[in-house]
């Protein structure tokens, strides 16, 4: 059990994304923070503008984390950001001091896996078919179907996942087969405090007699010439022995640079599989099975839109939702295409770098004046569609690169010259009526671009 704030802190933290959907997390956890750990009691900051919320919503989340985290011993309270904490004293640290002499130093025998990541939660596709059926084949057979298994490919795009998967899926049916999983940075950790205290072979065992042993970005091994020494003799030692070993990282074993001959022959001698990035009806599935996971209403043309414009990476893409949701969350706004395409280019998550559209601006001119996106292509002579149309066609000129007849057939199929009388009646109201001023300027802000 972690005894300093830090790493209770810490151990909370993990607990409540465990429980938490991810965007709920991100919208009402993240924002917490350590105020202070008092006796059983510890003390939770939370902002203003969220501290109710939390309150009512999620206090026994928070205990139980809490709980979890301090072997049944806590209690706790969300206080406001003016909060002070009050002085400690021997006798308050008592407990977890206690707690901590009882259970040893704190270090886990195996690295806890991430029960999200399983195998009926990874979504398939043309780049990752057959390193998802590699993993399922080492998950149900360790050790006999591919031994050592080596997945590579660029960062993000689920090597990890199946990592935790394989672990998962042997802890669930593994018949008490053993699982060590760790990256690189952890096994190099381990090894040196191993090394400092003077017992090496505890951290020999904890590798070398897991059953399935899972290291994770192996890459990190280059300019580390002791802990790759010790990775050699580990990686021997458990591939000899017949126990599986599985391996990611960034970079194929032979573009791995700063590793010695033996060991990328050792990376090699297994199979080897490259996941490359999700095409977009993978994107638009990870994304859908993201919104069903974490209980996200989300329209199938947000999903579309998101997975058009971020191309790179599963966890780009898993950001990106969460990060639209966030917004329009915060703002009381249904999640929108148009929305979305303001959220992702204001954060500097859209890859596609292209230029404002059409549909962008009908999107956000129908959010400004309340009305509905196909009143705004029908014949709805209204004043407030016809005003929000007109105002659409300016920006439309304005910010795209669409010549008036285009703009015209985008806006319900009206004439270039409809498109110019509108262009030219907000151009002179701009600057007369303070109204319609206000409203072009809001439209500019709702599309990501500075106000006049």
């Amino acid at each position: 059990m972690p005894t300093q704030p830090d790493e209770i802190w810490d151990s909370i933290r993990a607990e409540l994304r465990k429980e938490t959907p991810d965007f709920k997390f991100h919208i009402w956890l993240d924002p917490l923070r350590l105020a202070a750990i008092r006796g059983r009691t510890v003390y939770i900051r939370a902002p203003e503008h969220i501290r109710t919320s939390v309150t009512e919503r999620y206090l026994p989340t928070l205990r139980r984390a809490a709980a979890a985290a301090l072997d049944g011993q806590a209690l706790v309270e969300v206080v406001g950001e003016d909060w002070q904490a009050p002085p400690e004293s021997d006798s308050a640290a008592g407990p977890m001091a206690s707690a901590g002499r009882q259970r040893g130093d704190g270090h886990e025998e195996r690295k806890r896996l991430n029960p999200k990541y399983t195998f009926d939660q990874f979504v398939i596709g043309g780049g990752n078919r057959f390193a998802h059926a590699a993993a399922l084949a080492v998950a149900e057979l360790p050790g006999h179907s591919y031994n050592p298994l080596f997945l590579h490919g660029s960062p993000g795009i689920g090597k990890t996942h199946l990592l935790h998967a394989i672990g998962n899926y042997v802890a669930h049916y593994g018949s008490g087969l053993r699982v060590r999983y760790a990256t690189v940075d952890e096994f190099t950790a381990e090894f040196v405090e191993a090394v400092r205290s003077g017992e090496p072979a505890d951290f020999k065992q904890r590798f070398r007699g897991a059953d399935v042993v899972l290291i994770d970005d192996v890459q990190f091994l280059a300019g580390r010439d002791k802990t790759r020494e010790e990775f050699f003799h580990t990686f021997n030692a458990v591939v000899e022995a017949g126990r599986q070993l599985v391996m990611t990282s960034d970079s194929a074993p032979e573009d791995i640079s700063g590793l010695e001959e033996r060991l990328t022959e050792r990376f090699r001698s297994g199979l080897v599989v490259e996941l490359d990035t999700p095409e977009v009806p993978t994107r638009m599935a990870i994304l859908a099975k993201r919104a069903h996971v974490d209980e996200i209403e989300v329209d199938h043309e947000v999903i579309e839109e998101i997975a058009a414009r971020v191309t790179t990476s599963v966890r780009a893409l898993e950001g990106a939702l969460i990060r639209v949701v966030a917004y329009a969350s915060l703002q009381n706004e249904p999640p929108t295409p148009g929305l979305a395409r303001h959220v992702l280019r204001r954060l500097g998550q859209d890859e596609t770098h292209d230029a404002c559209g059409i549909g962008e601006i009908l999107d956000a001119a129908a959010q400004e004046f309340g009305v509905e996106r196909e009143a705004l292509l029908a014949r709805d002579r209204r004043p407030a569609v016809a005003e929000a149309r007109q105002i659409a066609m300016y920006l439309a000129r304005e910010l795209t690169e669409h010549s008036l007849p285009e703009i015209g057939r985008g806006i319900g199929g009206r004439n270039h010259t409809t498109v110019l009388h509108a262009v030219n009646r907000i151009g002179t109201a701009i600057g007369s009526d303070e109204s319609v001023r206000d409203a072009v300027d809001n439209l500019r802000r709702r599309l990501g671009r500075p106000a006049t």
